[in-house]
């Protein structure tokens, strides 16, 4: 498995040793390279004015962060144009598909910024070539960048030599990024001054500016005809990747009817509703996972009870908790709907005839989910009801009944470190609970402070963890009432600890409870303020899992996720 990340500075370790790892790969495939040229992309990264360039990083590497390749653009956002600094894959991953991995994900980042162009250079293919052993390397770079429809343009004067020493001057090659309109000389004429000034102006002087602007007379700029490439038959790489949609079918048939009992249907249908106004989503079905991932979550017992009860309930019935006894293991009452108030922290989440079945549908939404994020996907959103974040080890509540984003954070914990990130208005007391003894999986919540908000008994700040798990529980309380400003200053500090974690996934437990006029919360974020909670919590770049979990009112739920997941997307898929 492998994935590719942004690089968006060094003050992480983990960006340390990315970029420590790509400047060594420059070394060593570069050797022509200055090393004051190499050790410039930190503050490349980080001053953007200095250098009149954006530069953008991307690295392949594995959930071990191993390095496997990288890519190094500069887009000169005041032209909006980009130019190619190095692309490169280590030696023993040669033909393995990281080179076009990397370059598609160049091109959606340049597509989605409205960037006029992609620029590169390569070694010529031809007789204009020095020797014959580095022919058949350059024949294939070319070839490569042919693929996406990357071709030299012909009839400048770019290949002059700087000097009588140069050998091999490069072609300078144009990507259009799928752009429909046609360079122009003014245009390039802008770029080539830029590309030659800005980045080779400790090697450029102002006359061989001059000759090289001035040698580039055609309008519209003329590229070299396909030489390896049928055009029909280029890498259809254009498309930005799409947030994969879940959603478990069969949630109406957990439907309470009851007064005032808000966990309804409807709350799907209203998100859906939005979800298919747009165009970047991709659904996919969810499939059945055995029961040992839920027994792996939650109590044996908890679990025999739940799949008892169901079977003695009527149709039309519900069984309410109304008896809450004692908690003696040894000693459970024998009547079930008696028992139901050993299992269950609360008066109004009933049992329906329905609600296992529902509540294991959406486990496996979750579940399926995160064997997606397993297969390379960077953003997934398992659109469920019943929800889950409520439910504890031994228990039920607050409209839970499994814990969805729990039972996928275990499933992921197999394969590397995992951080939940709670949004829901209610504190996550279920992930708490249930991994408040664990160090591999850190549990992060931001809710209405318990003094005032359900579920009353947890989640106060003091609470960290316990034994190896000590520290690796947060909680981060708010205020009754607060402005949005408050509540993303806390939402920084939440993405902050999570980048101190460094864990290879994010699962967000997605509450739209946060709302205004939502009808269980006291604050007021509305849909603007979504979307910049998910461009702040894409900026970690990790693969996220995003569960559905609260937020019931459904006039604006619907474009509250939808923003949500767009901000989100456009961190991590653009």
């Amino acid at each position: 498995m492998f994935r590719i990340r942004r690089i968006l500075d060094a003050a992480l370790p983990i960006n340390k040793r990315a970029i420590a790892e790509v400047q060594e790969l420059i070394r060593e495939l570069f050797p022509g390279v200055k090393e004051e040229k190499i050790n410039e992309i930190p503050e490349q990264l980080a001053n953007p004015l200095k250098y009149k360039f954006k530069a953008i990083l991307f690295v392949v590497d594995d959930l071990k962060y191993n390095l496997k390749g990288f890519g190094l653009v500069f887009h000169a956002t005041d032209l909006n144009f980009s130019f190619l600094d190095f692309m490169a894959v280590k030696r023993e991953y040669f033909g393995k598909g990281f080179g076009g991995a990397i370059y598609s994900r160049i091109r959606e980042e340049l597509m989605s910024q409205k960037s006029s162009g992609l620029f590169l250079e390569c070694l010529p293919d031809d007789e204009s070539c020095s020797t014959m052993e580095i022919l058949e390397p350059n024949k294939k770079r070319l070839r490569f960048y042919e693929t996406f429809g990357a071709r030299p343009i012909v009839n400048t004067a770019y290949q002059t030599s700087v000097s009588p020493e140069d050998k091999d001057m490069p072609f300078l090659v144009y990507d259009s990024l799928s752009r429909e309109t046609p360079l122009s000389q003014e245009e390039l004429r802008k770029f080539v001054r830029a590309i030659l000034e800005r980045k080779y102006g400790y090697l450029c002087s102002p006359e061989y500016v001059e000759k090289i602007i001035s040698s580039i007379n055609e309008d519209p700029v003329v590229l070299r005809p396909y030489k390896y490439v049928k055009e029909g038959k280029l890498t259809a790489l254009n498309k930005t990747e799409k947030v994969v949609l879940l959603v478990n079918e069969k949630h109406e048939i957990h439907h309470v009817k009851d007064r005032g009992y808000v966990e309804s249907p409807t709350r799907v249908k209203s998100i859906l509703k939005e979800v298919e106004k747009t165009d970047f989503f991709e659904r996919v079905e969810a499939r059945n996972f055995s029961e040992d991932w839920i027994r792996r979550v939650h109590d044996k017992e908890y679990i025999n009870f739940f799949k008892t009860i169901i079977k003695k309930i009527k149709p039309s019935d519900s069984i309410y908790p109304y008896v809450f006894p004692i908690r003696n293991a040894n000693r459970p009452p024998k009547e079930l709907d008696v028992r139901a108030g050993y299992y269950c922290i609360d008066t109004f989440t009933p049992i329906s005839i329905n609600a296992f079945n529902a509540a294991k549908e959406a486990v496996d939404c979750a579940l399926t989910g995160a064997e997606k994020i397993l297969e390379g996907k960077k953003l997934v959103y398992a659109l469920i009801r019943p929800p889950g974040h409520h439910a504890e080890k031994k228990s039920f509540g607050g409209f839970c009944y499994f814990n969805s984003n729990a039972i996928a954070a275990e499933f992921l914990s197999e394969h590397g470190r995992v951080a939940i990130l709670d949004v829901d208005y209610h504190h996550g007391n279920g992930q708490q609970n249930i991994f408040y003894h664990r160090n591999n999986v850190l549990t992060v919540s931001i809710h209405g402070h318990p003094d005032f908000a359900y579920p009353y008994f947890s989640g106060f700040k003091d609470e960290d963890g316990e034994g190896a798990g000590k520290g690796f529980n947060i909680n981060l309380p708010l205020k009754e009432k607060i402005i949005y400003e408050e509540y993303k200053e806390t939402l920084l500090y939440a993405i902050n600890k999570i980048k101190e974690f460094e864990p290879d996934f994010l699962v967000v437990a997605f509450g739209l409870d946060t709302a205004k006029k939502d009808p269980t919360g006291t604050w007021s974020l509305e849909y603007k303020d979504f979307e910049e909670n998910g461009e702040l919590i894409s900026l970690l770049g990790l693969p996220t899992l995003v569960v559905q979990e609260g937020g019931y009112n459904t006039r604006t739920m619907g474009k509250n996720a939808v923003s949500f997941l767009r901000g989100l997307a456009g961190g991590l898929l653009i």
